[in-house]
């Protein structure tokens, strides 16, 4: 074992030096773990992979890693910068930073393990760090009731995490992480699949689903606003990423198991687009972003579903860093809102209609794969605002757009061959997306979003009843709160009660 295999561990072992050391600043040991992480990268890109295994556990570092490395060192750097500043005087800060510190320590490790057993303790070990943070002031009865819902909603993803691993130590006979990515392959190459390698599949989908808040689990990541910002930005631009690692990781043993992709699929799909109608119905800042992190975790899961596997790893790291962003920075300057110009109804839905169908023919005239005609389909239809706002500069705009998406879509692929499959993805699957995203464009030209200079054009009962429906989340998360009433009855404790 040389030296370089343990250079995975440097990032997290520098922060879980600053958490336990108070007078090792958390801010510098952040910082510091952004060199370590490039340190990472280029020993990755140098010997293709690095890693070593120390009985249980164990580190594994490939161009995966290497990606999701930098991003969560960086992130959490720019998170714990703002956050010294943020809770500047405040009694708490030392055990906040402290907090952000193991959180950041916990999501590396989880990042490079190379083993079930580490990858199982990473994963149980984030979500309760995560969970003393959401409980920061917990004097809230808001706080505690959505800490509430994560702690039992994560305590189940712990159980299907556990199980999968357990069956696939047992069928490959080895817990080393690329041990059974190998044997994994070797299986769907030669498709005598073990036994039990289909559950697996299954309860991985479905603990990735729990940790990505996909409807109609998703209620405790709408109600994390009575924590301090910077835990916002950690959650919503890091934490919330890890179902989707899961299934990048572990994309070998889902594409063995008839049912998760689809799984995936059908309901990311659906999280995504009933999210994205809630969003058009929201008027605080930071609602409006929680709500668009459930849409775009479920569109990042629908990726997997496709099989687009290299392609949601570039939506984890461009939503990460967005959404980072729009956190920080929410409290300084009030969301706008576009000033749509007055169209004609049937220019406003015939154009992303128009749009979709164009990226529907180029796509399959090219002979492209099923999941790239669907996102390319539902990207050419999120560009339409644009034919709106740029008038004669719209056409050559939306193309570059799509150019560029395509090149993206290339790089992340080359980046990442050999490490992450691609799936052959379904032809059915892609089509239902298709249906399902041109509705939700018709949708959104004829009922926009609150703020706009315009009227919506349809003042029918059904329609404001559809608002006041999606105001509220079409209530998917009161019936949450009813049925964890019954498993778990919420009584304010008597800090809250005081308050």
């Amino acid at each position: 074992m040389a030296l370089i295999d343990l250079l995975p561990a440097l990032p997290a072992c520098l922060l879980l030096g600053a958490a336990a050391t108070p007078r090792f600043p958390v801010e510098r040991a952040a910082w510091l773990a952004v060199p370590a992480a490039v340190s990472v990268a280029f020993a990755v890109w140098a010997h293709g992979s690095i890693g070593a295994t120390l009985g249980p556990l164990g580190l594994h570092a490939d161009a995966l890693t290497a990606v999701l490395v930098l991003l969560v060192a960086f992130v959490g750097a720019v998170v714990t910068r703002y956050g010294r500043t943020y809770l500047d005087g405040s009694p708490g800060q030392p055990r906040f930073m402290r907090g952000l510190a193991l959180t950041l320590a916990a999501v590396l490790l989880l990042i490079v393990s190379g083993t079930l057993v580490q990858f199982a303790l990473a994963w149980v070990a984030t979500s309760l760090c995560l969970h003393r943070l959401l409980l920061f002031f917990p004097e809230r009865p808001a706080a505690q009731r959505a800490a509430r819902k994560k702690f039992v909603f994560s305590r189940i993803g712990d159980l299907c995490v556990v199980s999968a691993f357990t069956i696939m130590a047992l069928a490959f006979g080895t817990i080393e992480v690329r041990g059974v990515l190998a044997a994994a392959a070797e299986a769907r190459s030669s498709g005598v699949v073990p036994a039990g390698l289909g559950v697996a599949g299954l309860l991985l989908a479905i603990a990735a689903l729990l940790k990505s808040a996909q409807m109609p689990f998703h209620g405790w990541l709408t109600e994390v606003m009575e924590t301090p910002t910077p835990v916002s930005a950690l959650l919503h631009a890091g934490i919330v990423n890890a179902g989707g690692f899961l299934v990048v990781r572990f994309a070998e043993v889902l594409l063995l198991s008839g049912p998760a992709l689809p799984l995936l699929a059908i309901v990311g799909g659906a999280t995504a687009v009933l999210a994205s109608i809630v969003v058009l119905a929201q008027t605080s800042v930071k609602v409006s972003l929680a709500w668009s992190t459930v849409a775009q975790m479920g569109f990042m899961l629908l990726q997997c579903g496709l099989g687009a596997f290299p392609l949601a790893v570039l939506h984890i790291v461009a939503h990460g860093l967005y959404k980072a962003h729009a956190f920080l920075s929410a409290g300084e300057v009030a969301r706008s809102r576009a000033v749509r110009d007055e169209v004609p109804l049937l220019g406003r839905v015939a154009v992303p209609l128009g749009l979709w169908a164009g990226a529907v023919a180029l796509g399959a005239g090219f002979g492209a794969p099923p999941a790239t005609v669907a996102l390319g389909a539902v990207l050419a239809m999120g560009l339409a605002p644009l034919w709106r706002g740029l008038g004669p500069f719209a056409a050559p705009a939306i193309a570059g757009v799509l150019a560029i998406y395509g090149l993206l879509q290339a790089g992340a692929a080359a980046l990442l061959a050999g490490t992450v499959p691609t799936g052959p993805g379904s032809w059915w699957l892609a089509g239902v997306v298709i249906v399902f995203f041109a509705g939700l464009a018709v949708l959104e030209a004829l009922l926009p979003g609150p703020g706009t200079s315009r009227a919506p054009p349809l003042r029918t009962p059904a329609s404001q009843a559809l608002r006041v429906h999606a105001a509220h989340g079409f209530y998917l998360n009161t019936l949450a709160d009813r049925a964890m009433g019954r498993l778990w009855p919420f009584r304010a404790t008597a800090r809250t009660e005081r308050a």
